[in-house]
């Protein structure tokens, strides 16, 4: 049976769209037991349920049970000994893969014992309360497993029995910098040690009460050496402290007090789709974690995509709107994770993205080609733009102002212009953006018009 047996199902923010603490801040001394037994109350009323538990053995127990529970399913001994040696605790697989199990191969193949195969989620992704969420503390792991050292962690969110996100908390008035490079210490001498479980961790968060701040397993400040493999496997990037993140609300105020961090960030469902559809494992196989402004836009994106059409407003101002940002600010990020979220609507058959010049064109089918391969076609000419308008698996194309302009002019009763489509245009304060607009709202019925903009018009 499922964790959760869904009756209604509402569309939620992930990122709360005001928040106002109704906690006092705790400003004097308070020692990091204290910091770490009201955290996990605080969470465990938020309706996590506390595990205490702290070796491997039984982590591999819940886990079993956990995922059987998610699956409906109750393996023999034989199965699970399978199913946990090749698909989950796999000697031969470390961070990189263990991270494309969660965000890309979550279904993995049992080989049953009499012969046949069954699908078996490590996660839900399609309805993301079935998920179920247990938090445990001060886990050992150390020379016992193969460790270099003893090392205890702090605490740990298990999701159906996978650690996904570990804590690391300091006392109050001690920089978090020291629980950065804590969790740094612990990925290079323990997360890999026994069946190497912590390996599955895709999100950190660490926090001295005060500020509290979150980041990817990608974000590390040196190389992770593997000692099962004698392998050191170098991050690609000079990804350090300064990529960690604050969470804030849509207002962009950021929320730095743990007990504030934890009614919004570990809320249940925010936590789960952060995890399961804000994060993007690249094609250099990095793991990015969206911020909370990108999860904003993306998703006032999306609803505003889907009242316009329950409304039947699309085709006209109401179906779209612009956005604005700042340079640096990861548009190209959002405007990705937007056509990629749009094009899995039923009713959406294509989602162009529009820049104003060749070179950006480029430059932005490269950026896209690193968050997913082969996730976006661009075009060098105005017929190749034709032949992908006109090709029902070409779902997302990155094309120019003025390619995009030439085709409405030479193909005036195109069948496309009857499809439903959302448009994202880079730029839209450009002054070939008005003309475009125009040819747009002339030929295409069923359209959404979106723009990113740094220089907002106010009327």
């Amino acid at each position: 049976m499922s964790y959760f047996n869904i009756v209604a199902e509402t569309t939620k923010n992930t990122v709360i769209t005001e928040y106002k603490s109704n906690k006092k801040r705790v400003n004097n001394y308070q020692n990091e037991a204290d910091l770490e037994k009201e955290f996990i109350q605080m969470l465990t009323e938020q309706g996590y349920d506390y595990l205490p538990i702290h070796s491997e053995n039984d982590l591999i127990n819940n886990l079993r049970d956990r995922i059987e529970r998610l699956n409906d399913y109750q393996f023999s001994s034989d199965e699970w000994k399978r199913f946990f040696n090749e698909s989950i605790a796999n000697p031969n697989e470390h961070i990189i893969e263990k991270t494309r199990k969660i965000q890309e191969d979550y279904v993995q193949v049992l080989k049953r014992d009499d012969g046949t195969s069954k699908n078996i989620r490590l996660i839900d992704k399609t309805h993301i309360q079935n998920n179920y969420l247990q938090v445990i503390n001060q886990y050992e792991n150390g020379k016992e497993n193969g460790a270099r050292y003893d090392n205890r962690y702090d605490v740990t969110i298990l999701v159906n029995g996978l650690p996904l996100v570990h804590i690391e908390l300091k006392r109050r008035g001690v920089p978090i910098r020291e629980a950065f490079n804590q969790i740094d210490r612990y990925q290079r001498d323990s997360f890999w040690a026994g069946c190497g479980l912590y390996e599955y961790v895709q999100i950190f968060v660490i926090s001295n009460g005060t500020n509290t701040k979150y980041y990817s397993n990608s974000t590390r400040s040196n190389a992770i050496s593997d000692a099962r493999s004698s392998r050191t496997r170098q991050n690609k990037t000079s990804n350090s402290f300064e990529f960690t993140s604050f969470w804030s609300d849509a207002n962009n105020k950021i929320i730095p007090d743990l007990f504030d961090f934890t009614r919004t960030f570990f809320n249940r469902h925010t936590l789960l789709a952060v995890l399961t559809k804000y994060c993007i494992f690249t094609s250099e196989n990095l793991l990015m974690v969206m911020r909370p402004y990108q999860i904003t836009a993306t998703e006032r994106i999306l609803n505003r995509i889907e009242i316009a059409n329950n409304y039947k407003k699309y085709g006209t101002v109401a179906g779209g709107g612009y956005i604005w940002h700042t340079t640096g600010s990861g548009k190209t990020l959002t405007s990705f994770k937007t056509a990629r979220l749009a094009t899995q609507i039923p009713y959406i058959d294509k989602v162009l993205f529009v820049v104003d010049r060749k070179d950006l064109d480029y430059q932005t089918m490269k950026e896209y080609d690193r968050f997913e391969k082969g996730a976006a076609n661009s075009n060098t000419s105005t017929a190749v733009l034709k032949r992908q308008l006109e090709d029902p698996n070409a779902k997302i194309i990155i094309t120019t102002i003025q390619k995009l302009s030439t085709f409405c002019k030479k193909n005036p009763k195109h069948p496309v212009y009857s499809k439903h489509i959302v448009v994202i245009f880079d730029e839209c304060h450009r002054s070939q953006f008005g003309d475009m607009h125009k040819l747009i709202v002339k030929n295409f019925k069923k359209y959404h018009l979106f723009g990113f903009t740094g220089t907002p018009t106010h009327s």
